[in-house]
């Protein structure tokens, strides 16, 4: 199966299952994050980040329902590896840093926390809670950490059970442009 395939295939199945404590599947959520990169006007590569970024919660050791029970799943790091084997860092380098990211928003917006789904206050807990000062700083020196606090930015918006949301075809000419360039 090629790799459109094999991502189509997630979000066409273990994707429909609920979101871990909100009112969308993991479908919905990921391709609400693209649509929002995508009208955000950020380039490929971040839109498909964004598409991408829970791709871990099914290719990890623990699942989301791990996550959910107070076991770090570490969807950010197995995410990235697996799209690794088609994707560069700029797609990949956004998808592992994004939990970091949602430490870093807590630690330096005054107002973040409060804009967090109870589901994700309660995974801010388990996933090491808020930066301290210094974790922040050594996260402004990862290259891709404005990416990756963009991409956040998205995942934390891509929640509307309304939200009109292209499906995952929309994105297949994305895709196919970024493996066919790497």
């Amino acid at each position: 199966m090629n790799p459109i395939d094999q991502l189509a295939a997630l979000f066409d199945g273990p994707g429909t299952e609920d979101y871990l404590g909100e009112a969308v599947t993991q479908a919905e959520h990921m391709r609400q994050a693209g649509a929002l990169a995508e009208a955000a006007g950020a380039p490929d590569e971040l839109v498909a980040a964004a598409l991408l970024h829970d791709v871990g919660h099914f290719h990890g050791a623990l699942s989301g329902h791990d996550l959910m029970a107070g076991n770090d799943n570490r969807h950010g790091d197995s995410g990235s590896a697996w799209l690794g084997q088609w994707f560069g860092p700029a797609v990949t380098e956004p998808v592992r840093l994004h939990v970091a990211a949602k430490r870093y928003l807590c630690a330096v917006d005054p107002g973040y926390h409060a804009r967090l789904s109870p589901a994700s206050v309660h995974t801010l807990g388990v996933q090491g809670g808020p930066m301290t000062e210094p974790e922040a700083r050594e996260f402004e020196g990862n290259p891709h950490h404005a990416e990756a606090v963009a991409l956040r930015r998205w995942d934390d918006e891509a929640k509307d059970p309304e939200a009109r949301t292209p499906g995952f075809d929309h994105f297949r000419p994305l895709l196919t442009r970024l493996l066919e360039s790497r």
